[in-house]
């Protein structure tokens, strides 16, 4: 294992019981299993979701206190949390600067909930869903980038970084609005948390992105498509994820023949950058059409283990 990469897992999860489809979260048996598992094939860590803080408290008592259970299963720490929001125009929209006060504040709340633990990353998706058909201007673009330099200071001072995750059907998307995003937000302040996916599905090569953005990539989300949008399945409301009109499930484990993303060029890109740090495998909705989250999880491992790791080293 070489010593300047590092493999967590983003906690997407269900297992089957007697009644029905379960998270981990569901109870503390639950959860360790499930450490124990990605555990088992060789993950080291784990990412989790800001909106699983009370379930955490109601179950642990603290954020110290699950992280000390997950260390008993064998796994180092919580390393990223993904802080997702239900954004709407009218109160939470990064576009819009009235809201601004308002996501500030939450991001002062968040992290002082938070700092408990030493984290690399708070993850957040940088624009609401935009279904103008001319697409969101530069200028609201601008008025994001402004307003995430201004949080990304506020995640610097507790010693976390604020990573960018753009997801196929955001506002803020395609190539031309990266360039407009990270062209007007502070580097300092704001890094790019790359999804190979997510790109690739807007029709992106992320291993083109990583070398055009490699100064701001922090950190990245690794997992593959079958499918490139071509019918605007991203304005599909209120989540093109899970009912896109001409695609049941969008994300699949790296390790597959029939992938689109080629996870072998982009693991030299970072060697010849030398890219080192954590990197985070997901696995969103895996277990649509048949699928299972363990199965995946062991495949993805083996192949960052036997192959992504042999390129880097």
């Amino acid at each position: 294992m070489p010593e300047t990469i590092r493999w967590t897992y983003m906690d997407h999860w269900r297992t089957d019981s007697p009644s029905g489809p379960i998270d981990h979260f569901h109870s503390r048996r639950a959860m360790r299993d499930f450490a124990r598992q990605v555990v088992a094939v060789g993950f080291e860590a784990i990412d989790t979701f800001d909106f699983r803080f009370w379930q955490i408290l109601e179950q642990y008592g603290s954020l110290t206190n699950f992280q000390e259970f997950l260390q008993e299963q064998g796994l180092a720490r919580i390393v990223n949390i993904f802080h997702g929001v239900n954004m709407d125009p009218s109160w939470y929209a990064p576009e819009v600067p009235e809201t601004h006060p308002r996501i500030l504040e939450d991001f002062r709340t968040t992290m002082e909930r938070w700092s408990e633990l030493e984290l690399d990353h708070i993850i957040v998706m940088p624009g609401t869903r935009n279904f103008d058909p001319a697409g969101i201007s530069d200028d609201a673009i601008k008025r994001a980038a402004e307003l995430w330099s201004r949080v990304g200071e506020i995640t610097a001072a507790h010693g976390v970084k604020l990573g960018a995750h753009h997801e196929f059907y955001g506002g803020i998307r395609t190539r031309h609005h990266l360039d407009v995003f990270y062209g007007n937000s502070d580097p300092r302040y704001v890094h790019f948390f790359l999804d190979t996916a997510q790109h690739t599905i807007v029709g992106d090569d992320p291993v083109e992105l990583y070398e055009a953005f490699h100064d701001r990539v922090s950190c990245l989300h690794f997992k593959d498509t079958l499918n490139v949008d071509t019918n605007e399945d991203w304005r599909r409301f209120p989540d093109a994820e899970v009912n896109g009109k001409t695609t049941a499930r969008w994300f699949y484990e790296m390790g597959r023949a029939d992938g689109l993303v080629d996870f072998e060029a982009l693991m030299r890109a970072l060697k010849a950058h030398g890219f080192s740090g954590w990197l985070s495998v997901e696995h969103d909705k895996a277990n649509k059409l048949g699928g299972d989250y363990a199965e995946s999880t062991a495949v993805a491992a083996w192949y960052a283990k036997n192959v992504l790791e042999r390129i880097y080293t």
